[in-house]
């Protein structure tokens, strides 16, 4: 099972690679701070919130639905802390 954030890292990463582009090119694309998306790629920062990946949603020109409607989120581990 995969935790949230990792989940996230993962399909960000997916999307760059089908649509060959870089995440510093997402983060123009989606006007998210390069810094941030770093952080977020790099496992820095592990609790993006659903307004950033909104905004990355917006510069892929995707939903978030589509963003979220993948296998690695379908069974994702409960997370309370």
């Amino acid at each position: 099972m995969t935790d949230s954030s990792t989940a996230v890292r993962s399909r960000i990463l997916e999307l760059c690679r089908q649509r060959h582009i870089t995440i510093n090119r997402l983060a123009t694309l989606s006007g998210v701070t390069q810094s941030t998306l770093n952080n977020i790629v790099s496992g820095r920062n592990n609790s993006a919130t659903v307004a950033t990946i909104k905004k990355l949603c917006d510069g892929l020109d995707i939903t978030l639905r589509d963003f979220f409607n993948v296998p690695a989120f379908d069974d994702l581990e409960q997370e309370i802390k």
